[in-house]
């Protein structure tokens, strides 16, 4: 453990000056103890509210974000940082004959889970430098364990709206985290305790799936990103229409957030190069990516993490509430050549959906020949909508 230090404040103030050089606009401190809604993670558990989500529910993972003093035992001090990502209204959609995607905007460039750990050891260089001697220390973004937005609330960087977003009173919501333990004894920034949402239910209100709860938390199972992202199976057939034309991820409940529209900036951090071809990708190019294609085009964005089969499922229902009738024949081929039952099973549900002669043709055909049996399912639900 490093001994106490001189000028704390002013070593604070310093790797403040330093996070925002870094891009890291977002800065606070505060100790490796017991967050405040750690009950409130442990009734979402215990209610299911994780859907598929396993890895949440197992004793360790509970433990550990009930007791962030057992991830590093000689932590005295938690770093917060927070990366602000484009306003997702910065780039509007194209004008296009064909029908498009839309992407979360945090996933506009590369992956923050690369980014943020690597700004954040350049951010412990300079507190090693202060102190002449080298820091322990562990780094987590979306990596870990973690209650990192009551982290973030600890260390003053804002407030947990109703969305379960992390707002800022003057930058908005549109931000990544990062912390790091150290084994630095550092006085704490004090903690953000007022709720501005006040009466304020616009975010709940603008939810296509109604997955917001009353308690600040989500129903994982209902929510746009969760299906998009984490559910590694079948969008469940009630929620589809609903996903409308988001390919990965969500915005919605943000951008319609008051304090978004008043105050969130245009651009993100200067550490997260946007991709604007990303934003809106054309779903009928989409849907001819192949494996070679897709690591590609998104291997080193948070896209890669709903793999392939995942993002040309949410590709083909995307398509399908679209409702382009020439989109028919390409979601027709996938139908009949595409080798991932998941994916052939979303485009016969979208070929239900777009109703025209050649949907029908390419789904008849399809019950003639399909080998699996829930494609099948899919297949036969589709006519009857067509019927």
């Amino acid at each position: 453990m490093v001994g106490p230090l001189p000028n704390p404040n002013d070593l604070i103030e310093a790797l403040r000056l330093k996070a925002e050089q870094l891009g890291l606009e977002l800065f606070g401190i505060t100790q490796p103890t017991a967050p405040p809604h750690v009950a409130t993670f442990e009734m979402w558990v215990e209610q299911g509210h994780h859907a598929q989500m396993g890895y949440m529910a197992t004793e360790r993972n509970r433990y550990l974000r009930a007791h962030p003093e057992a991830i590093m035992p000689e932590a005295r001090a938690l770093l917060v940082v927070g990366m602000r990502y484009p306003n997702p209204q910065t780039i509007p959609p194209p004008p296009s004959p064909y029908p498009l995607g839309r992407i979360a905007s945090y996933a506009w460039g590369k992956d923050y889970h690369n980014i943020i750990p690597e700004l954040l050891k350049k951010l412990l260089k300079e507190l090693e430098t202060w102190l002449s001697t080298p820091v322990v220390a562990r780094i987590y973004s979306d990596t870990g364990p973690i209650l990192e937005r009551d982290f973030a609330q600890k260390a003053g960087l804002g407030w947990i709206g109703k969305n379960t977003c992390l707002i800022h009173p003057r930058k908005g919501s549109y931000f990544l985290l990062g912390e790091a333990f150290v084994n630095v004894s550092l006085p704490p920034t004090p903690p953000f305790v007022t709720d501005h949402c006040g009466s304020c239910r616009r975010c709940i209100e603008a939810c296509p799936t109604q997955c917001i709860l009353p308690d600040r938390t989500l129903d994982a199972g209902r929510c746009i990103s969760y299906l998009t992202i984490e559910n590694k199976g079948p969008i469940p057939r009630d929620l589809r229409s609903s996903v409308g034309n988001w390919v990965f991820g969500c915005d919605i409940c943000q951008m319609v957030c008051p304090w978004n529209v008043r105050f969130a900036s245009s651009e993100g951090s200067p550490a997260f190069a946007i991709r604007p071809d990303i934003a809106f990708p054309n779903l009928i190019n989409e849907l001819t990516l192949t494996p070679t294609d897709f690591k590609a085009r998104y291997g080193d964005t948070p896209i890669a993490r709903a793999r392939r089969r995942g993002y040309l499922r949410n590709v083909a229902v995307a398509l399908g509430n679209a409702g382009d009738p020439e989109s028919a024949s390409h979601l027709g081929l996938v139908l009949k050549n595409e080798p991932e039952p998941l994916i052939r099973a979303h485009a016969a549900w979208a070929l239900g959906r777009i109703k025209t002669r050649s949907a029908c043709e390419h789904l008849s055909e399809a019950y003639k020949h399909e080998p699996d049996p829930n494609v099948l399912t899919e297949v036969k639900n589709a006519l009857e909508e067509i019927a």
